[in-house]
């Protein structure tokens, strides 16, 4: 892992960018204090849920939506009796 500050990380960006794509981590640091890590989509570990998808779409398995728009919250419906799972599986066989 390396530390870089942000200035030298602007000018140095494609030297930069080439060893993340060898496995290598970055911590960027500004006046001396990290503010971010940059690594490679390809190492899985502790990714958060952007990091996941982007690195799906860099595989080519998804692709992201062009407009960053709200989700409507999901509200799950209660229902009485089996599992709609098992009705569906009965209704298979």
């Amino acid at each position: 892992m390396q530390l870089v500050g942000i200035k030298e990380l602007k000018n140095k960006l494609t030297y930069y960018l080439g060893i993340t794509k060898k496995g290598d981590r970055i911590i960027i640091t500004e006046r001396g204090a990290p503010i971010a890590v940059l690594h490679n989509l390809d190492s899985e570990e502790h990714l958060s849920i952007e990091e996941k998808l982007a690195s799906l779409a860099k595989q080519g398995k998804i692709r992201l939506p062009l407009k960053r728009e709200r989700t409507i919250p999901f509200k799950p419906v209660r229902m009485k009796g089996k599992p709609l799972s098992e009705t569906i599986l009965e209704e298979r066989r």
